[in-house]
Protein backbone atom coordinates (compact mmCIF):
# COMPACT_ATOMS: atom_id res chain seq x y z
CA UNK A 1 0.00 0.00 0.00
CA UNK A 2 2.75 2.68 1.14
CA UNK A 3 4.59 1.69 -1.85
CA UNK A 4 1.59 2.46 -4.37
CA UNK A 5 1.13 5.83 -2.92
CA UNK A 6 4.33 6.81 -3.18
CA UNK A 7 4.43 5.76 -6.97
CA UNK A 8 1.17 7.81 -6.57
CA UNK A 9 3.43 11.05 -6.04
CA UNK A 10 4.81 11.69 -9.19
CA UNK A 11 6.06 14.95 -9.47
CA UNK A 12 6.83 16.99 -5.63
CA UNK A 13 6.00 20.54 -5.86
CA UNK A 14 8.07 22.82 -3.59
CA UNK A 15 7.09 26.36 -2.72
CA UNK A 16 8.56 28.52 -0.14
CA UNK A 17 6.80 31.50 1.46
CA UNK A 18 7.99 34.70 3.42
CA UNK A 19 5.47 37.44 4.32
CA UNK A 20 3.56 36.82 1.08
CA UNK A 21 0.01 36.87 3.08
CA UNK A 22 -1.71 38.39 0.01
CA UNK A 23 -1.05 36.10 -2.53
CA UNK A 24 0.33 32.60 -0.98
CA UNK A 25 -3.75 31.78 -1.02
CA UNK A 26 -3.78 32.09 -4.86
CA UNK A 27 -0.40 30.14 -5.56
CA UNK A 28 -1.41 27.08 -3.81
CA UNK A 29 -5.09 26.97 -4.95
CA UNK A 30 -3.31 26.92 -8.74
CA UNK A 31 -1.68 23.73 -7.67
CA UNK A 32 -4.47 22.43 -6.00
CA UNK A 33 -6.48 22.60 -9.34
CA UNK A 34 -4.68 21.07 -11.67
CA UNK A 35 -5.68 18.23 -14.01
CA UNK A 36 -2.73 16.68 -13.54
CA UNK A 37 -3.23 14.79 -9.36
CA UNK A 38 -0.19 13.17 -9.32
CA UNK A 39 1.74 15.20 -7.18
CA UNK A 40 2.34 16.29 -3.39
CA UNK A 41 3.07 20.16 -2.47
CA UNK A 42 5.48 20.75 0.31
CA UNK A 43 5.03 24.37 1.38
CA UNK A 44 8.02 25.85 3.51
CA UNK A 45 7.06 28.85 5.65
CA UNK A 46 10.56 30.84 6.65
CA UNK A 47 8.90 31.45 9.44
CA UNK A 48 6.81 34.68 8.00
CA UNK A 49 5.65 37.18 10.66
CA UNK A 50 2.47 38.23 8.70
CA UNK A 51 -0.84 36.14 8.32
CA UNK A 52 0.55 33.17 5.99
CA UNK A 53 0.83 30.53 8.30
CA UNK A 54 -3.33 30.59 9.22
CA UNK A 55 -3.88 30.74 5.04
CA UNK A 56 -1.10 27.73 4.90
CA UNK A 57 -2.77 25.87 7.75
CA UNK A 58 -6.40 25.46 5.72
CA UNK A 59 -4.71 23.11 3.31
CA UNK A 60 -3.46 20.75 6.10
CA UNK A 61 -6.25 18.73 5.18
CA UNK A 62 -4.88 17.52 1.85
CA UNK A 63 -3.55 14.01 1.78
CA UNK A 64 -0.89 15.38 -1.01
CA UNK A 65 0.04 18.48 1.00
CA UNK A 66 2.83 19.11 3.66
CA UNK A 67 3.58 21.95 5.48
CA UNK A 68 6.65 22.96 7.58
CA UNK A 69 7.23 26.55 9.44
CA UNK A 70 10.59 27.23 10.54
CA UNK A 71 11.36 28.17 13.66
CA UNK A 72 13.66 30.64 12.26
CA UNK A 73 13.69 32.63 9.53
CA UNK A 74 16.64 30.94 6.76
CA UNK A 75 15.88 32.45 3.10
CA UNK A 76 14.72 31.02 0.21
CA UNK A 77 17.74 28.58 -0.52
CA UNK A 78 17.31 26.79 2.57
CA UNK A 79 13.55 26.19 1.87
CA UNK A 80 13.55 24.63 -1.10
CA UNK A 81 16.76 22.97 -0.29
CA UNK A 82 14.52 21.26 2.71
CA UNK A 83 11.99 20.48 0.24
CA UNK A 84 14.17 18.99 -1.60
CA UNK A 85 15.47 16.60 1.06
CA UNK A 86 12.32 16.04 1.96
CA UNK A 87 10.37 14.65 -0.86
CA UNK A 88 10.21 11.77 -2.82
CA UNK A 89 9.16 12.10 -6.70
CA UNK A 90 10.67 11.31 -9.92
CA UNK A 91 10.01 14.83 -11.00
CA UNK A 92 10.54 18.25 -8.85
CA UNK A 93 9.12 21.38 -9.53
CA UNK A 94 8.78 25.26 -8.09
CA UNK A 95 6.54 27.31 -7.58
CA UNK A 96 7.14 30.83 -6.04
CA UNK A 97 4.18 32.04 -3.44
CA UNK A 98 3.54 35.33 -5.13
CA UNK A 99 3.15 33.67 -8.58
CA UNK A 100 0.62 30.94 -10.20
CA UNK A 101 0.25 28.10 -12.53
CA UNK A 102 -2.06 27.24 -15.41
CA UNK A 103 -4.63 24.54 -14.62
CA UNK A 104 -3.17 22.42 -16.76
CA UNK A 105 0.80 23.18 -16.57
CA UNK A 106 1.42 19.70 -14.94
CA UNK A 107 -0.40 17.86 -17.09
CA UNK A 108 1.21 19.06 -20.53
CA UNK A 109 4.72 19.54 -18.58
CA UNK A 110 5.20 15.59 -17.47
CA UNK A 111 3.87 14.12 -20.56
CA UNK A 112 5.74 16.87 -22.60
CA UNK A 113 8.79 15.27 -20.62
CA UNK A 114 7.93 11.76 -20.57
CA UNK A 115 6.87 11.38 -24.12
CA UNK A 116 10.54 13.05 -25.12
CA UNK A 117 12.34 11.77 -21.82
CA UNK A 118 13.60 14.67 -20.79
CA UNK A 119 15.13 15.70 -17.47
CA UNK A 120 14.87 19.72 -17.48
CA UNK A 121 12.30 21.34 -18.67
CA UNK A 122 10.64 25.02 -18.58
CA UNK A 123 7.80 26.74 -20.35
CA UNK A 124 6.79 30.68 -21.39
CA UNK A 125 4.72 32.36 -18.92
CA UNK A 126 3.14 35.80 -18.73
CA UNK A 127 4.73 38.57 -16.58
CA UNK A 128 2.90 41.27 -14.84
CA UNK A 129 3.21 44.44 -12.63
CA UNK A 130 1.25 44.54 -9.35
CA UNK A 131 0.90 48.04 -7.14
CA UNK A 132 -1.71 47.89 -4.60
CA UNK A 133 -4.49 46.17 -6.46
CA UNK A 134 -3.32 47.19 -9.80
CA UNK A 135 -1.98 44.53 -12.37
CA UNK A 136 -0.48 45.63 -15.54
CA UNK A 137 -0.03 42.34 -17.77
CA UNK A 138 2.90 42.33 -20.10
CA UNK A 139 2.98 40.47 -23.29
CA UNK A 140 3.42 36.13 -22.63
CA UNK A 141 7.30 35.40 -23.16
CA UNK A 142 8.57 33.62 -26.04
CA UNK A 143 11.86 32.34 -24.72
CA UNK A 144 14.03 29.97 -26.61
CA UNK A 145 13.44 26.13 -27.39
CA UNK A 146 16.14 25.41 -25.14
CA UNK A 147 19.48 26.35 -23.17
CA UNK A 148 22.71 24.95 -22.63
CA UNK A 149 25.57 26.67 -20.03
CA UNK A 150 26.75 28.88 -22.83
CA UNK A 151 23.34 30.63 -23.66
CA UNK A 152 22.16 30.61 -20.90
CA UNK A 153 24.74 32.87 -19.31
CA UNK A 154 23.75 35.23 -22.06
CA UNK A 155 19.71 34.42 -21.51
CA UNK A 156 19.01 33.73 -18.21
CA UNK A 157 15.18 33.25 -19.15
CA UNK A 158 14.21 30.28 -17.56
CA UNK A 159 11.28 31.09 -14.51
CA UNK A 160 12.23 29.06 -11.76
CA UNK A 161 8.00 28.92 -11.16
CA UNK A 162 8.21 26.78 -14.90
CA UNK A 163 10.82 24.43 -14.68
CA UNK A 164 10.43 20.89 -13.63
CA UNK A 165 13.40 18.46 -13.46
CA UNK A 166 14.62 14.74 -12.87
CA UNK A 167 15.25 14.10 -9.59
CA UNK A 168 18.08 11.85 -10.94
CA UNK A 169 20.08 15.21 -12.53
CA UNK A 170 20.38 17.12 -8.96
CA UNK A 171 23.31 15.00 -7.64
CA UNK A 172 24.09 17.05 -5.13
CA UNK A 173 23.29 20.44 -6.50
CA UNK A 174 21.60 22.55 -4.19
CA UNK A 175 20.81 25.93 -4.06
CA UNK A 176 23.34 28.50 -2.46
CA UNK A 177 23.03 30.62 0.32
CA UNK A 178 23.42 34.13 -1.08
CA UNK A 179 22.06 37.48 -1.18
CA UNK A 180 20.18 37.46 -4.62
CA UNK A 181 19.90 35.02 -7.67
CA UNK A 182 20.05 32.07 -6.03
CA UNK A 183 18.15 30.30 -8.60
CA UNK A 184 20.42 31.70 -11.33
CA UNK A 185 23.23 29.59 -9.54
CA UNK A 186 21.69 26.65 -9.53
CA UNK A 187 20.10 26.38 -12.58
CA UNK A 188 23.97 27.44 -13.95
CA UNK A 189 25.29 24.52 -11.78
CA UNK A 190 22.56 21.56 -13.22
CA UNK A 191 23.36 23.20 -16.76
CA UNK A 192 27.10 22.74 -16.26
CA UNK A 193 27.08 19.50 -15.58
CA UNK A 194 26.11 19.39 -19.66
CA UNK A 195 22.63 18.66 -18.80
CA UNK A 196 19.99 20.49 -21.35
CA UNK A 197 16.93 22.39 -20.61
CA UNK A 198 13.98 22.15 -23.14
CA UNK A 199 11.40 23.81 -23.59
CA UNK A 200 7.93 23.55 -23.90
CA UNK A 201 6.09 25.76 -25.95
CA UNK A 202 2.85 26.99 -24.00
CA UNK A 203 2.21 29.62 -21.86
CA UNK A 204 1.54 27.90 -18.57
CA UNK A 205 2.47 30.56 -15.65
CA UNK A 206 1.61 34.40 -14.18
CA UNK A 207 4.77 35.74 -12.85
CA UNK A 208 3.96 38.69 -10.37
CA UNK A 209 6.39 41.49 -9.80
CA UNK A 210 6.14 43.68 -7.33
CA UNK A 211 7.00 47.43 -8.28
CA UNK A 212 9.15 48.13 -5.28
CA UNK A 213 12.01 50.11 -6.71
CA UNK A 214 12.82 48.44 -9.82
CA UNK A 215 15.92 50.25 -11.06
CA UNK A 216 17.33 49.55 -7.42
CA UNK A 217 16.77 46.01 -7.81
CA UNK A 218 18.41 45.66 -11.37
CA UNK A 219 21.26 47.33 -10.15
CA UNK A 220 21.70 44.60 -7.40
CA UNK A 221 21.05 41.77 -9.98
CA UNK A 222 23.48 42.96 -11.99
CA UNK A 223 25.82 43.29 -8.93
CA UNK A 224 25.24 39.62 -8.03
CA UNK A 225 25.66 38.43 -11.14
CA UNK A 226 29.06 39.73 -11.99
CA UNK A 227 29.73 38.45 -8.06
CA UNK A 228 28.25 34.69 -9.39
CA UNK A 229 29.56 34.39 -12.75
CA UNK A 230 33.16 35.42 -11.33
CA UNK A 231 33.73 33.46 -8.24
CA UNK A 232 31.09 30.55 -8.84
CA UNK A 233 30.56 29.88 -12.89
CA UNK A 234 34.53 31.38 -13.04
CA UNK A 235 33.87 33.10 -16.38
CA UNK A 236 36.60 35.43 -17.52
CA UNK A 237 36.30 39.26 -17.10
CA UNK A 238 34.91 39.86 -20.82
CA UNK A 239 32.56 36.66 -20.65
CA UNK A 240 30.92 38.20 -17.11
CA UNK A 241 30.82 41.42 -19.39
CA UNK A 242 29.08 40.36 -22.08
CA UNK A 243 26.40 37.73 -20.15
CA UNK A 244 25.52 41.05 -17.51
CA UNK A 245 25.05 43.03 -21.36
CA UNK A 246 23.25 40.32 -23.00
CA UNK A 247 21.08 39.49 -19.73
CA UNK A 248 20.07 43.19 -19.11
CA UNK A 249 18.88 43.29 -22.69
CA UNK A 250 16.72 40.51 -22.51
CA UNK A 251 15.49 41.60 -19.31
CA UNK A 252 14.42 44.98 -20.68
CA UNK A 253 12.66 43.29 -23.94
CA UNK A 254 11.08 41.16 -21.44
CA UNK A 255 10.06 43.78 -18.66
CA UNK A 256 10.10 47.07 -20.38
CA UNK A 257 12.49 49.78 -17.83
CA UNK A 258 9.95 50.23 -15.16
Amino acid sequence: MEKTLKEKFSVDIILPNYNKFNFVEEAIDSVVNQTFKNWHMYIIDDNSNDNSWSVIKKFSNLYNVTHVRLNKNMGPSFCRNYGMRISKSKYISFIDSDDTWKSNKLEKQINFMEKNNLDFTYTDYTPFFQTNEKKNYKQRTFLKDAFNFNTFIKNSSINTTTMIIRRSILGTTRFKKIKLMEDYLFKCKLLKKNNIAKKLNDDLALYRILNKSRSSQRLKNIFWLWKINKNYNKLSFFTNLMSIIYITINSIKKYGLK
